[in-house]
């Protein structure tokens, strides 16, 4: 599946993925509306609006972009019918040729990292017959509890030739009260870039590790050191526009061939039509908004990485 990402992002030389993160609050209200006439203000209701929102969204700019990222938290507050909307959110964006990568940020040892494992990326036995469950083709995962927290997610995406993005070094404010602690005279961050790098030779693509590592946009000094030390781990880069994170700081995150990393955008892209710049869609015409801001991201990236 790293292949096909390169593959996707080499196509449509669009180095970015959408985070598909919705909130009640940033759906237009005509979904809305829609949605709960037909199943009233219930948990099914708002999954239905989630669901419509992110298809609106999906239509709008597959074509566009390599991958999204739902991050299974905004669905997960609405119980199973949010699920049950993460679920056919994944099924929709792998039917319009997405590679999609699951935010779950899972971190837990042995046969619990394997159920984790099985359920978001393999297959679970009952019985006589086997089944894929939520069915990403990456998700991310927190390496707190070592490699008996990451090995087990190896295993599984050998099966299935799927992958795992590693959280490094993250975006939020707070992360370097761990993070950035030092151990050895080396900050923390560093030692589990190495780790990555480790974990990633046992799980080759062509030129790309299946697995890769979350190191935030705002954090460009830090992603340039970790570059060097993971040459061939993709690096998700989240933090960019609403968190602060500029194009011109993302450079130190790619290769010379232009790879190695892919730029999340969330809300910046999926709630673009409340911005300023894109308000002239207006609330009807929301996703077409949401290309209008896919398109000037990418220009934005490529512009400022020199693609």
């Amino acid at each position: 599946m790293i292949n096909k990402l390169v593959e996707e992002i080499q196509k449509k030389n669009a180095p970015i993925v959408v985070g598909l993160d919705p909130m009640l609050s940033y759906i237009p209200e005509h979904i809305i509306k829609k949605a709960f006439d037909e199943y009233g203000e219930t948990l099914e209701g708002a999954a239905e609006a989630v669901w419509q929102y992110n298809k609106g969204i999906v239509d709008a700019a597959y074509d566009l972009i390599p991958a999204v990222k739902p991050q299974i938290a905004m669905y997960e507050q609405f119980g199973i019918e949010g699920l049950k909307a993460f679920k056919k959110t994944i099924d929709y964006c792998k039917e319009k040729g997405l590679v999609v990568i699951g935010d779950i940020k899972r971190g837990d040892i042995g046969t619990t990292s394997a159920a984790y494992a099985t359920g978001h990326l393999g297959k679970v036995q009952v019985g006589n017959k086997k089944y894929s469950l939520f069915d990403e083709d990456f998700v991310t995962v927190n390496p707190y509890l070592g490699t008996d927290g990451i090995k087990p997610f190896i295993d599984v995406c050998k099966e299935e030739k799927k992958g795992i993005f590693v959280l490094v070094k993250t975006s939020n404010k707070s992360s370097g009260e761990f993070q950035d602690r030092i151990i050895d005279g080396r900050p923390l961050y560093e030692i589990v870039g190495e780790y990555v790098a480790q974990w990633g030779e046992e799980h080759m693509g062509d030129t790309y590790s299946y697995v890769g590592a979350v190191v935030g946009a705002t954090y460009p000094e830090m992603g340039k050191v970790l570059r060097k030390i993971m040459p061939k781990s993709f690096i998700l880069v989240p933090g960019y526009g609403a968190q602060g994170g500029k194009a011109e700081d993302l450079k130190p995150y790619f290769n010379e061939d232009g790879l190695g990393a892919i730029v999340n955008s969330s809300r910046g892209i999926i709630a673009a039509y409340k911005q300023e710049k894109y308000s002239s869609f207006g609330g009807a015409n929301y996703a077409d908004a949401s290309r209008q801001a896919v398109v000037d991201m990418i220009a934005d990236i490529n512009g400022a990485i020199g693609r």
